[in-house]
């Protein structure tokens, strides 16, 4: 398949990248045009453009199998970056899909979206655009998937120790997991057709290893056996 990814050179969206490529998949890592490129984007098709931009946006989503959106507002002084991101962001790359005739879509969202009385709501309402893109999407008509992780980690030194929590919407209130993880479960979520139609909240922890038949064991727990 070949898949794209916007927020490609973000944290999460070079790390959906490398998990595509090592996958099989041919990858068109869509960037803004003024961002530094990380090395996890090595092997794909790295195309610059404004989200902004429909014409440009629906152009570079032309021939794609499916699309991985890892946009997301950064902290700003500017409030009106997650409206401006997380929400019209969302739905402008909505309507590039339709255009462009892409009909599978996993959105990377956030534990707690659409919480008004949360924390994160200090940077703008970020939960509160997060729902609504979410929304927009599940409104679409697209077959789509969302991805709502808790806290993300940079560290990967202990992933196979880490256990998958998933659950429904709404079921999860903290928690964290490794944006790796992440990563592997939005390509996981393209691959698994139960997870059409569905929001996915992810969360890890870490299980110490055991000596053989004692003690809990860090098995993994993956996407499609918590569909099943």
């Amino acid at each position: 398949m070949l898949l794209a990814v916007t927020g490609a050179s973000g944290k999460t969206g070079w790390r959906v990248v490398q998990e595509a490529l090592r996958r099989g998949h041919q990858v068109r890592a869509i960037v803004r045009p003024g961002s530094s490129l990380p090395e996890g984007l090595n092997g794909a098709e790295v195309v610059r453009l404004q989200l902004g931009n429909r014409t440009a946006l629906t152009e570079a989503l032309k021939g794609c199998g499916g699309l991985v959106i890892a946009t997301g507002a950064r902290p700003s002084v500017d409030l009106s970056g997650p409206l401006q991101v997380d929400a019209f962001g969302v739905q402008r790359q909505i309507e590039a899909c339709r255009a462009a005739g892409v009909q599978r879509v996993v959105l990377v969202s956030s534990l707690c979206a659409g919480l008004w009385r949360h924390p994160l709501n200090l940077f703008g309402l970020i939960l509160v655009w997060k729902r609504l893109g979410e929304q927009w999407l599940e409104q679409s008509g697209l077959a789509f998937t969302v991805v709502r992780p808790g806290g993300l980690k940079e560290q990967e030194n202990d992933l196979h120790l880490q256990r998958l929590q998933f659950s429904g919407p709404d079921q999860q209130r903290d928690g964290s997991i490794p944006r790796r993880l992440v990563a592997q479960v939005c390509l996981d979520a393209l691959e698994t057709p139960a997870s059409v139609g569905r929001i996915v909240e992810i969360t890890s922890r870490a299980v110490p290893e055991a000596p053989m038949g004692k003690g809990e064991s860090a098995a993994p727990v993956t996407l499609e056996a918590w569909l099943a």
